[in-house]
């Protein structure tokens, strides 16, 4: 995780965290919601059921907005979005390269 707990680093991308100021009860229940609608794009697919996979989609993506990974960002200092974008083409480059050599 970057060390404004912004992002997280998976394959060289930025992935946008969740909202860190969400009280854990929220989380929870974000987190339930978005695993449920999970499991349901899953039967979608291996049903091949169209509808069904659209509105389990769109439960994923709610789910996601209330975490604070997805919609408006979560901080307020005026800060880009950089989600998805390579980490070293960011301002956290020169940061995951002094956490690689601290790692060994």
């Amino acid at each position: 995780m970057t060390p404004d707990k912004r992002y997280l680093v998976v394959r060289g991308r930025l992935w946008r965290a969740a909202n860190p100021a969400l009280s854990p009860e929220v989380r929870k229940a974000c987190v339930d919601r978005l695993m449920t609608a999970r499991r349901a794009v899953r039967d979608a697919l291996r049903s091949a059921d169209d509808e069904a996979l659209a509105h389990a989609r769109t439960e994923v993506d709610q789910a996601k907005v209330a975490l604070g990974e997805r919609g408006p960002v979560w901080w307020t200092d005026g800060a880009p979005d950089l989600n998805r974008q390579h980490v070293k083409k960011s301002p956290y480059a020169d940061w995951l390269e002094r956490h690689k050599n601290e790692q060994g």
